[in-house]
């Protein structure tokens, strides 16, 4: 192999693609690669992987299917940890009434 034209070919994919980072669809390939998998990933690595045969950039409806399912798993991962967020506290009668009778004078002062 011709690291030269290897590292060519991979600048030159990496300067077509646009941004910082690329979703690609894999491709099938003959050590196991599953076709259709969509990743984010970096130009470089973008680049490197379209350069060996295991992507190719997603299309704009794979992207946009792809965004979707994001926006889903991470809306379930907001609602699974919600309840872990939820604070509670413990009062004594003391602290209770102590919090009543700071509210009673705030109240009479307005009065």
């Amino acid at each position: 192999m011709d690291l030269k034209s290897y590292y060519k070919k991979i600048r030159e994919a990496a300067e077509s693609i646009p941004g910082d980072f690329a979703i690609l669809a894999s491709l099938e390939t003959s050590d196991g690669g599953k076709p259709g998998v969509m990743s984010e990933v970096s130009k470089p690595v973008a680049a490197r992987m379209i350069v060996e045969g295991r992507a190719q950039l997603a299309s704009l409806e794979e992207v946009g299917r792809h965004r979707e399912k994001e926006e889903q798993l991470r809306v379930k991962a907001e609602q699974e940890i919600a309840p872990a967020r939820l604070q509670v506290a413990l009062l004594s009668e003391k602290d209770i009434d102590a919090l009543k009778a700071g509210r009673n004078s705030k109240t009479a002062d307005k009065k």
